[in-house]
Protein backbone atom coordinates (compact mmCIF):
# COMPACT_ATOMS: atom_id res chain seq x y z
CA UNK A 1 0.00 0.00 0.00
CA UNK A 2 1.26 3.65 -1.27
CA UNK A 3 1.48 6.26 1.20
CA UNK A 4 -1.15 8.85 -0.53
CA UNK A 5 0.81 12.00 0.39
CA UNK A 6 4.27 10.37 -1.08
CA UNK A 7 3.04 7.67 -3.53
CA UNK A 8 5.88 5.89 -1.74
CA UNK A 9 5.27 2.24 -0.48
CA UNK A 10 4.35 2.69 3.24
CA UNK A 11 6.29 1.70 5.95
CA UNK A 12 5.37 -2.21 7.09
CA UNK A 13 5.36 -1.52 11.35
CA UNK A 14 7.60 -4.10 12.72
CA UNK A 15 6.54 -6.67 15.23
CA UNK A 16 7.99 -6.40 18.40
CA UNK A 17 10.28 -9.85 18.91
CA UNK A 18 8.63 -12.60 21.19
CA UNK A 19 11.69 -11.90 23.54
CA UNK A 20 11.29 -8.01 23.63
CA UNK A 21 7.93 -8.22 24.26
CA UNK A 22 8.25 -11.06 27.69
CA UNK A 23 11.22 -8.29 28.93
CA UNK A 24 8.26 -5.10 28.21
CA UNK A 25 5.60 -7.47 30.03
CA UNK A 26 7.89 -7.91 33.16
CA UNK A 27 8.80 -3.64 33.36
CA UNK A 28 5.66 -2.74 33.18
CA UNK A 29 4.38 -5.31 35.62
CA UNK A 30 7.24 -4.10 38.05
CA UNK A 31 6.65 -0.35 37.13
CA UNK A 32 2.68 -1.55 38.07
CA UNK A 33 4.09 -3.20 41.52
CA UNK A 34 5.91 -0.19 42.42
CA UNK A 35 3.10 2.22 41.96
CA UNK A 36 0.69 0.06 44.09
CA UNK A 37 3.14 -1.28 46.69
CA UNK A 38 6.84 -0.54 46.50
CA UNK A 39 8.04 -2.52 49.34
CA UNK A 40 6.61 -5.64 48.14
CA UNK A 41 9.40 -5.16 44.72
CA UNK A 42 12.08 -3.10 47.15
CA UNK A 43 15.27 -5.11 47.38
CA UNK A 44 14.07 -8.19 45.41
CA UNK A 45 16.31 -8.97 42.23
CA UNK A 46 13.85 -9.90 39.54
CA UNK A 47 15.16 -12.11 36.55
CA UNK A 48 14.78 -14.01 33.46
CA UNK A 49 15.47 -17.29 32.46
CA UNK A 50 14.34 -19.87 29.28
CA UNK A 51 13.59 -22.43 31.53
CA UNK A 52 14.20 -23.57 34.90
CA UNK A 53 17.70 -24.46 35.17
CA UNK A 54 18.53 -27.86 37.34
CA UNK A 55 20.26 -25.74 39.54
CA UNK A 56 17.02 -23.46 40.67
CA UNK A 57 15.43 -27.26 41.16
CA UNK A 58 17.50 -28.43 43.34
CA UNK A 59 17.84 -24.94 45.31
CA UNK A 60 14.35 -25.80 46.36
CA UNK A 61 13.60 -22.37 44.06
CA UNK A 62 10.59 -24.83 42.06
CA UNK A 63 8.48 -27.89 42.67
CA UNK A 64 9.92 -31.17 41.18
CA UNK A 65 6.66 -32.32 40.19
CA UNK A 66 5.35 -29.87 37.47
CA UNK A 67 7.45 -27.31 34.90
CA UNK A 68 6.97 -23.89 37.04
CA UNK A 69 6.39 -20.57 36.07
CA UNK A 70 8.36 -18.81 38.49
CA UNK A 71 10.70 -19.48 41.35
CA UNK A 72 11.48 -17.33 44.50
CA UNK A 73 14.71 -17.11 46.75
CA UNK A 74 14.63 -15.57 50.06
CA UNK A 75 17.10 -13.13 50.71
CA UNK A 76 19.65 -13.49 53.28
CA UNK A 77 23.17 -11.25 54.64
CA UNK A 78 24.68 -12.02 51.62
CA UNK A 79 22.45 -11.70 49.00
CA UNK A 80 19.22 -10.44 47.38
CA UNK A 81 15.62 -12.01 47.87
CA UNK A 82 15.32 -13.36 43.95
CA UNK A 83 12.45 -14.21 41.83
CA UNK A 84 13.20 -15.60 38.54
CA UNK A 85 10.36 -15.93 35.91
CA UNK A 86 10.64 -18.96 33.42
CA UNK A 87 9.73 -17.40 30.13
CA UNK A 88 9.41 -20.39 27.82
CA UNK A 89 6.57 -21.98 30.28
CA UNK A 90 5.05 -18.95 30.69
CA UNK A 91 4.82 -18.38 26.95
CA UNK A 92 3.05 -21.66 26.38
CA UNK A 93 0.61 -21.06 29.17
CA UNK A 94 -0.55 -17.56 27.83
CA UNK A 95 -3.26 -18.04 24.99
CA UNK A 96 -1.90 -14.50 23.10
CA UNK A 97 0.28 -11.33 23.81
CA UNK A 98 -2.69 -10.12 26.45
CA UNK A 99 -2.95 -12.96 27.64
CA UNK A 100 0.66 -13.11 28.44
CA UNK A 101 1.09 -9.70 29.41
CA UNK A 102 -1.23 -10.74 32.32
CA UNK A 103 0.43 -14.01 33.59
CA UNK A 104 3.64 -12.75 33.52
CA UNK A 105 2.26 -9.78 35.98
CA UNK A 106 -0.26 -12.94 38.14
CA UNK A 107 3.27 -14.76 37.90
CA UNK A 108 4.92 -12.14 39.25
CA UNK A 109 2.60 -11.09 41.76
CA UNK A 110 2.30 -14.52 43.24
CA UNK A 111 5.74 -14.74 43.55
CA UNK A 112 6.25 -11.83 45.37
CA UNK A 113 3.62 -12.58 48.16
CA UNK A 114 4.86 -15.66 48.52
CA UNK A 115 8.66 -13.70 49.71
CA UNK A 116 6.73 -11.02 51.49
CA UNK A 117 4.08 -13.11 53.02
CA UNK A 118 1.27 -10.53 51.89
CA UNK A 119 -1.64 -11.44 49.66
CA UNK A 120 -1.84 -10.94 46.18
CA UNK A 121 -4.29 -8.25 46.43
CA UNK A 122 -2.30 -6.21 48.63
CA UNK A 123 -0.07 -6.02 46.19
CA UNK A 124 -2.05 -5.61 43.22
CA UNK A 125 -5.47 -4.32 44.35
CA UNK A 126 -6.60 -5.16 40.51
CA UNK A 127 -4.96 -8.75 40.88
CA UNK A 128 -8.59 -11.15 40.94
CA UNK A 129 -9.58 -8.60 37.35
CA UNK A 130 -6.14 -9.28 35.41
CA UNK A 131 -7.21 -13.46 36.39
Amino acid sequence: MDNRLTRKPAPVPLRISRVDYFRDCIEESIERIENTCPDAIRGVEIGVEAVPSPAAMWQGMVDHDSIPLAGAMNGDAEQSARVVLFERPIERRALDRDDLAALVHNTLVEQLATLTGRSALDIDPHFEDDW
